[in-house]
Order: C-alpha cells, then sequence, then structure tokens
C-alpha cells in the first residue's frame, strides 16, 4: 500500500515537472482572435456548429501531440527540424509562413488588449505600449522559470469564460446535440467561420512553439508519456474554453437575434442579457488570454528565425548571447502593437481574417511535419506508423477541404 502510494505521488510529480508545452501552446490558442471566432461562432449561428470545435480539438491533439514528440525525441525545433529533412530553401519558406501567420496573429493579441481595455475606458494608445512593454520586459529580464511561471498564472483566467457561460443559462440538451450533429451552412460566411475556427483552434505558432518550448524546458523521451499527458490537458482545456465561449454567446445573443463584431461587442451585449456579472468576466478573459498570447506569439517566432538560421536560442541566455532570438521577439512585438495603433486600424478584421489565413497557411507546415513524423531516420523507433498516417492525413484532408471551400465560395460569391 504504501509502495503505491509513492509511486502515485512519484507520477504526479513527474507529471508536474513536465507540465507546460500543451498546456500553454493549447490555452493560448483562445486567444482575443480565438475568443472573437467563437463569440461570432455563437451569437451568428447558435449551437449547431460546436461539432466544428469538437473536431478541430481532436485535431489540436494529434499534432500538438506530434510536435511535443518531435521536439523531445530530436532535441530540436520545428523549423530546424524543416532545415534538416527539406533544405534550406524549404525551411526559409516554412519561416516566412510563419512570420506571416505569426505577425498577423500577434496584431490580434494587442487588438484584443485594446478592445477589452476600452471597455474599461482606457485608450488603446495607453494599454498598447504598457502590455508590450510588459511582454518585453517579462521575456527579457526573465528566466525560463520564471517565464513560465507568469505564463501559468495568466492562464488560470481562461476561467472566467466558464462562469459566463453558466450564468448565461444555455440550454444544455441544445449544446450536446451541436457537438455530436453535424450540420453545415453552404453560404460564404458560413464557410468562412469554419475555417476561422479550424485556423484559430490549430494555429500554426502554435505547433512551432509547443516543440521549441519542449526542447527549451529539456525533456527527454523518458517525459514523453507525461508530456502526451500535458498535450491532451492543454488542447481538451482549449476546447472547453472554447464550447463555453460559443454557448455564452450562443445563449443569449442567437438567442435574443443580436450580431456582434468581435469579442468586446459580446462582453458589452452580455451585461443586459447575462447580468454585470456575466460581461465583467468576459472582458476580463479576453485582456488576460491576449497577455499571455502576447508573450508566447513573438516567442514562438524568435524560436523558428533562430532556428532557420541555426543560431538556436533559450530563454536562460542572455540578450547578447541570442541577438537573433531577443531581436525577432522585440520586432515582432514592436511592429504589431505599432499596426495597432495606427489610427483607423480595422481591428475586427485583423482579429477574425487573420484566423482564416491560419487555416490556409497551416495546410504546408502540415504535411512536412508529416513528412519529418513518418522519417524513422530522424524519428527512430518514435515515428508515426501506418495507423497514425491515417489518422494525421485524414485530418490535413479535412482542413483542405475547408480551405478549398472557402476559396470556392469566394470566387463565385
Amino acid at each position: 500500500m504504501a509502495a503505491t502510494v509513492r509511486a502515485r505521488r512519484w507520477s504526479m510529480a513527474a507529471l508536474l515537472a513536465v507540465l507546460g508545452p500543451g498546456l500553454l501552446a493549447g490555452l493560448s490558442d483562445d486567444d482575443p482572435a480565438g475568443i472573437t471566432t467563437y463569440s461570432i461562432l455563437g451569437a451568428d449561428h447558435g449551437y449547431r456548429l460546436l461539432w466544428v470545435l469538437l473536431v478541430a480539438t481532436l485535431a489540436l491533439i494529434v499534432f500538438h501531440e506530434l510536435g511535443a514528440r518531435m521536439g523531445v525525441v530530436t532535441g530540436q525545433g520545428l523549423t530546424g527540424l524543416i532545415r534538416e529533412r527539406y533544405g534550406v530553401r524549404v525551411a526559409l519558406m516554412a519561416m516566412v509562413v510563419l512570420v506571416i501567420a505569426n505577425l498577423g496573429t500577434t496584431c490580434a493579441e494587442f487588438a484584443g488588449i485594446a478592445a477589452g481595455m476600452e471597455l474599461a475606458g482606457t485608450p488603446r494608445w495607453v494599454s498598447v505600449p504598457v502590455a508590450a512593454a510588459a511582454v518585453s520586459l517579462l521575456v527579457l529580464r526573465g528566466g525560463f522559470r520564471s517565464v513560465e511561471h507568469v505564463l501559468m498564472v495568466l492562464a488560470s483566467v481562461f476561467a472566467a469564460y466558464v462562469v459566463s457561460a453558466f450564468l448565461a443559462r444555455p440550454d444544455w440538451g441544445a449544446v450536446g446535440h451541436g457537438l455530436v450533429v453535424p450540420s453545415m451552412p453552404l453560404d460564404r460566411d458560413g464557410i468562412l467561420i469554419v475555417t476561422a475556427t479550424v485556423g484559430t483552434t490549430l494555429a500554426p505558432w502554435g505547433l512551432a512553439f509547443i516543440q521549441s518550448y519542449a526542447v527549451d524546458k529539456r525533456l527527454s523521451v523518458r517525459d514523453l508519456a507525461y508530456e502526451r499527458a500535458d498535450v491532451v490537458t492543454g488542447a481538451a482545456l482549449t476546447g472547453i474554453i472554447g464550447v463555453m465561449v460559443v454557448v455564452a454567446c450562443a445563449a443569449t445573443l442567437h438567442a435574443t437575434g443580436r450580431s456582434i463584431e468581435d469579442a468586446s461587442d459580446a462582453a458589452a451585449a452580455l451585461e443586459p442579457l447575462a447580468g454585470g456579472l456575466a460581461s465583467t468576466l468576459f472582458g476580463v478573459g479576453l485582456v488576460g488570454s491576449a497577455l499571455l498570447a502576447a508573450s508566447i506569439l513573438p516567442m514562438s517566432t524568435a524560436y523558428s528565425v533562430s532556428e532557420v538560421l541555426g543560431r538556436e536560442a533559450a530563454l536562460d541566455d542572455r540578450v547578447r548571447d541570442a541577438p537573433v532570438f531577443y531581436g525577432t521577439f522585440g520586432a515582432v512585438t514592436v511592429l504589431a502593437a505599432g499596426l495597432v495603433l495606427i489610427p483607423g486600424a480595422p481591428l475586427v478584421p485583423i482579429l477574425y481574417l487573420t484566423q482564416a489565413l491560419n487555416a490556409v497557411l497551416l495546410l504546408p507546415l502540415l504535411v512536412l511535419i508529416t513528412g519529418i513524423c513518418r522519417d524513422r531516420h530522424i524519428m527512430g523507433d518514435h515515428a508515426l506508423g501506418t495507423r497514425g498516417t491515417v489518422v494525421v492525413s485524414v485530418t490535413v484532408a479535412l482542413i483542405a477541404v475547408c480551405v478549398a471551400a472557402l476559396g470556392v465560395v469566394s470566387v463565385l460569391g
């Protein structure tokens, strides 16, 4: 009996020791761009498209597990492995794809901070520079452990969305029906929201971040089973929080026929429908999630650029020892914050359309990842087998169908 208790305590300690890459990569997908996408999904379509979020969450588990596995087994980040497997030219193309996707989504994080703080009466010219300075100070001055601890604390803010959903008093039977019974609007707006939901849940930057972060955390193959638990936990929480956002907006905004343009509209509209507490919690979740993702996205970009250029770096490195890493982090942060501060900057398209762009840019990365994971020279005994290849191929095919359908209706419409 005592031995069993000790074994369980050791297992729990081992899990807590590796916890981080999957949890942070998953939860940071519920950023302002994601919350805006889920809010519009619920406000415009009610509960009927919840199944899309469920499928996207399962895809998130599949590919985040592959990312963590590649990092743990090889000790290299994603773009570094692409360079090794496919050559410098393909790695540079992958880096360009990631930088474009990451810059657009980092803009969305600062747009979310601006929108959320404007609900409290703080203008964006104050909130955005302060937020940019705060995340820069965290990464530039903190070591790996201190950065991770702060990010974990920020991640706790997502509980606000769960409370908001229950305060909205939804129809839980309709929620269950929407999760398991697929239905699909075939107009342009419907296909756009489905594609954006996939793109915001399974974001390109998350794939790069989870792999590089697992390397930076110095996880080894013996940690792989615990890291899989970390990945599943992070992805599952991501899906649950996304569902709660959709539920809150479906039960209130869709039920009363109200449409919104972004998550801050949803927060404001919840007050007369679900009470001031629901509205406040929704706004708090928006700002907290933005700060979390605004810290992680430039970090993901910095990892990718450094790896392609053969200048791998870690959060414990000093600035003068890793100029490419910290220079990229600073450049992405400053540029994204600056774009959001441009007078008249279209915050809603930045928040929403960047997620559809993510789905488009995701496809070539998934193909490259699949090739790497099937390569036994790189992955050894941890390479994808036949069953895993089928699962991955079906996932990629479904995303390709979404992107192709969006292209067709855009041309015809």
